[in-house]
């Protein structure tokens, strides 16, 4: 039977330490940027929302000019199924922080998930890195999108709409 020299012994029962104590150090960090969250990032000035992924429907002659905003949102699904607040003037966040608009307490929802944004041509949504993504009529938003009234915007398992 082979014997291992002291040295080879030493060196690894110090190789394993370190690997159990990397493995340690993961988890703390995986568990404290899960409890409170990433910072969010500020958009530049110069971002433009990505064109709709719906084709707009063509213009009235007899409508009034100008966009028109939506001022409520509504749960569609989810745990707050029917629940309706009134959109703020400049923006919302939504998330399952406290410090969230509109708070979404699942487990595919991430601490600072989405935020939703009034600019001058309608509501654009922006994801914030968020872990499972944010969906507008089923596809991943990647760059803040325009939301057009009455399309459906799904964060885990919850699905809201923007209406008048």
């Amino acid at each position: 039977m082979t014997e291992i020299s002291e040295l080879t012994l030493l060196v690894l029962r110090i190789a394993f330490l370190a690997i159990l104590w990397g493995f340690v150090f993961a988890i703390v960090y995986a568990l404290r940027s899960d409890l409170f969250g990433q910072k969010a990032r500020r958009m530049p000035a110069s971002a433009t929302p990505a064109a709709s992924p719906a084709p707009a429907p063509a213009p009235r002659p007899s409508a009034p000019q100008g966009p028109v905003f939506a001022s409520r949102l509504v749960i569609t699904s989810g745990a707050k199924e029917g629940l309706e607040i009134p959109l703020p003037e400049e923006q919302l966040t939504i998330g399952r922080s406290n410090e969230s608009g509109l708070v979404i307490r699942d487990d595919y929802t991430s601490t600072h998930h989405a935020r939703l944004l009034r600019w001058p041509d309608g509501w654009v949504i922006q994801d914030l890195d968020s872990t499972n993504g944010t969906f507008l009529d089923g596809t991943r938003v990647l760059v803040p999108t325009l939301i057009p009234l009455g399309a459906t915007v799904r964060i885990g398992t919850t699905s809201f709409e923007l209406r008048r």
